[in-house]
């Protein structure tokens, strides 16, 4: 099951690449939406009592230097496999209105990104960690560089040289974790981890590898740029799916392996996760581009999950992981928001328009609502998400949660500040007048974001019921049970 819904994209990129152009983006949508049945069929059948790993697959591959072909998932992983295949198609379907040449390149890569992330998310070897870890730096690559905005190159590169740097770290830490348990499987260092439980060098090296991905501060420069430039369906991606890739690893593998380091440092990651939160939400809402708004928010969001996260304990860490599904929807739907005016006007700047409402009411009321949803308006998910956090985070620090908390008044702010110049007032611009609401096949892709991110909002409690067995088997393996 878990090697299908890897691959299934993996193989129909290889269709993609032999398939006439004009059937690239329906062969794509068609892999992705199998991925996602499958992800469903996996949801169907996962056993929310079991705190270990579920559908385990296991095969020698490189068995004289301890790797092996071992996949996995978990209470913590399975909301991620579920988050990455639901956002892929919708990704893929926007392409359509974006995406006008090398139309069989970008869909091609498009999958293979989804196989790589779908990998990271499952892999329980190291060394099979790292492969599909690196895999997925390529194609975000070549989608910013190619199909970009002007600046494309510089950001491209420089996201390529922070992520690359954090990976050369992982890559020393993996070693020399493989070499002296002797074996790269993730589950049996887990299983005795006294040796490594302090070990304070490979958990900066780890650390500081995942700090660059979710990004925390000061590590975040890349992210602005990589998001400004990127095409509107690889700012979803990137903001839904590969960020997350950073938070997984922390939990995954400092709390995990290294959990009387991980408490050690707690004071200090969670002291960034607050620099981040309001770092992150004034310098939103400096910004005058709208989608540099929305990158600069990531910052301030994924400062919560951070939070979260380092609060070690069983409320804080499900409301970090349900936080990632959280951003991915009401985030990713922010970024298709701007991609639809951006399609339209080709400007993201928020003093050229005005006066929006009157003449896409439609377009308005979405934009609201995931606007609210990103604030953390009750009754939608993210309100869900950053209480739980709070919640965990005030046991460990009550000052630290009280700045935190203040960022979301920042974030209400600079959110609505952006609904008012773009859709109230009076048009700024006589380019405006000529606007339409959105078309069915825009609808089609913000609706369903939309949709759960009222479904979480109103009633979250199966999600936390499917990752609570795990993340308490996880504590109470690393130590950090009583903390």
């Amino acid at each position: 099951m878990l090697s299908l819904i890897t691959f299934v994209p993996l193989a129909g990129a290889a269709i993609v690449a032999f398939a006439p152009q004009r059937l690239a983006r329906v062969i794509a949508l068609g892999a992705s939406l199998v991925a996602f049945a499958l992800s469903l069929a996996l949801l169907a059948g996962f056993d929310a009592a079991q705190a270990g790993y579920q559908f385990v697959e296991s095969a020698p591959w490189i068995p004289q230097f301890g790797i092996g072909y071992k996949m996995g998932v978990d209470g913590i992983s399975v909301w991620l496999i579920l988050l990455t295949t639901f956002i892929f198609p919708i990704a893929l379907w926007f392409s359509g209105e974006s995406i006008r040449e090398r139309e069989r390149a970008y869909y091609a890569l498009m999958l293979l990104m989804e196989t790589a992330t779908l990998g990271v998310f499952l892999a329980l070897d190291m060394f099979l960690f790292y492969v599909f870890w690196e895999f997925a730096l390529v194609p975000m690559y070549f989608i910013i560089g190619l199909w970009g905005g002007e600046r494309r190159a510089y950001a491209s590169v420089k996201f390529f040289i922070y992520t690359m740097a954090g990976s050369v770290l992982m890559l020393i830490a993996i070693l020399a974790l493989g070499i002296s348990a002797g074996t790269f499987d993730l589950e049996a260092i887990a299983r005795d981890n006294g040796a490594f439980a302090a070990n304070t060098l490979l958990f900066l090296a780890f650390a500081i590898a995942f700090a660059i991905k979710v990004p925390v501060f000061p590590f975040h420069t890349w992210l602005p740029d990589a998001h400004v430039e990127a095409p509107t369906a690889g700012s979803v991606i990137l903001a839904s799916v590969l960020l997350k890739m950073g938070s997984y690893g922390l939990i995954r593998f400092n709390l995990q392996l290294f959990p009387e380091a991980s408490a050690a440092f707690a004071p200090l990651m969670i002291a960034l996760a607050v620099i981040g939160i309001l770092y992150g939400a004034a310098v939103a809402f400096a910004q005058s581009d709208a989608k540099k708004l929305v990158a600069y928010s990531s910052v301030s969001h994924m400062g919560y999950i951070l939070l979260g996260i380092f609060a070690l304990n069983q409320i804080g860490i499900q409301g970090a992981i349900l936080q990632m599904v959280n951003h991915g929807l009401s985030t990713g739907g922010l970024f298709l928001i701007i991609g639809f005016i951006y399609e339209r006007r080709h400007t993201r700047e928020m003093n050229r328009f005005g006066g929006l409402w009157a003449k896409m009411p439609l377009y308005g009321a979405l934009a609201l609502i995931l606007a609210l949803s990103s604030a953390g308006l009750p009754a939608l998910n993210g309100f869900v998400g950053e209480f739980v956090i709070l919640q965990g985070a005030f046991a460990e620090n009550p000052l630290a949660t009280a700045f935190a908390a203040f960022g979301m008044v920042l974030s209400a702010a600079y959110l609505l500040t952006m609904f008012q110049k773009i859709f109230l007032g009076e048009s700024r611009d006589p380019a405006n007048d000529a606007l339409r609401d959105l078309n069915w096949r825009e609808v089609v892709s913000v609706a369903p974001l939309i949709v759960m991110c009222f479904v979480i909002g109103l009633y979250a409690a199966p999600f936390f019921n499917l990752m609570s067995s795990s993340v308490t088997g996880l504590l109470t393996g690393a130590g950090l049970a009583m903390k």
